[in-house]
């Protein structure tokens, strides 16, 4: 009797099928969003997820400024950079910052929820964030993606 070999397939650049999709920041909790999306640019939500590889989709938040925080986070949240130069640390409260910059919120979120190397560098180019509704990716025909009913 002969022993049955399979072989395991792995995604490459020409066998991964990027899709377009649209989130709707509105009433979203921002990290509970943030984790989903960054799933879906991993590629995570896909049968032929391979962890060496960028398997994952291109997506665009819209409706930036009306993302939510739970609890006290609005003004307990620290955003916290350095400049570089002696003493140049620099913090924000979230609220501050949502106020000044709300796609940052997001960016930041998302970015610490992927790989620290290379290939997370190149996943997170495929995030795109905007304040309002408005985006200039319609010849790409993204579709609506609606998170809260994601839930498992």
């Amino acid at each position: 009797m002969s022993k049955l070999h399979f072989t395991t397939k792995h995604a490459n650049e020409a066998t991964v099928q990027r899709n377009w999709h649209v989130v709707d920041g509105t009433n979203q909790t921002v990290g509970r969003m943030c984790a989903r999306i960054a799933a879906i640019l991993r590629g995570k939500n896909k049968a032929y997820y391979t962890p060496h590889v960028d398997t994952g989709d291109y997506v665009v938040v819209i409706n930036a400024e009306k993302v939510v925080f739970t609890g006290n986070k609005l003004e307990e949240k620290i955003y916290d950079h350095f400049t570089g130069y002696p003493g140049g640390r620099k913090e924000e409260t979230a609220s501050n910052l949502q106020k000044r910059r709300p796609e940052v919120v997001i960016e930041r979120a998302i970015k610490g929820m992927l790989p620290k190397n290379r290939l997370g560098r190149k996943m997170y180019k495929k995030l795109f964030v905007y304040v309002g509704a408005n985006h200039p990716h319609g010849a790409q025909q993204p579709k609506e993606l609606n998170l809260k009913a994601a839930k498992s």
